[in-house]
């Protein structure tokens, strides 16, 4: 089963950046999509970029686009995901995820179901 650890996550200031990090586990080619979700307490996991690890495909929330860029690493096993011009409301845990083997690349709407492995999660804080 694939592992995931994200990292690059802390304190910023609005209209600042962070590059987030997801480390996979080498079996990460089991998976067909990484997806990048947020959480802020007591609201739903929110899916906020995705990538097909077999390249073409990639998928950006609406509340995201055009400020944050998702990419894969050359190794294959690191998704990143770059966030700029960042605003209060980024604020959560960010979760690195990998979708079910089963499903064939990434799809819209990023359902929190459909993601079988997930990590820790790395805080961003971000203040006005």
């Amino acid at each position: 089963q694939v592992m995931l650890v994200e990292s690059g996550g802390g304190s910023v200031q609005a209209g600042g950046s962070l590059r987030l990090s997801c480390v996979a586990s080498p079996d990460i080619l089991s998976t067909r999509c990484m997806g990048w979700f947020r959480q802020v307490p007591g609201k739903e996991r929110e899916g906020i970029a995705a990538i097909s690890t077999e390249g073409g495909n990639i998928l950006y929330a609406d509340s995201v686009r055009g400020r944050v860029a998702i990419s894969q690493g050359n190794a294959k096993t690191t998704i990143y995901l770059d966030v700029n011009r960042l605003k209060p409301e980024d604020s959560g845990m960010y979760y690195c995820a990998a979708r079910a083997p089963v499903y064939v690349g990434c799809a819209w709407p990023l359902r929190v179901i459909d993601y079988h492995t997930w990590g820790q999660g790395t805080q961003v804080t971000v203040s006005s």
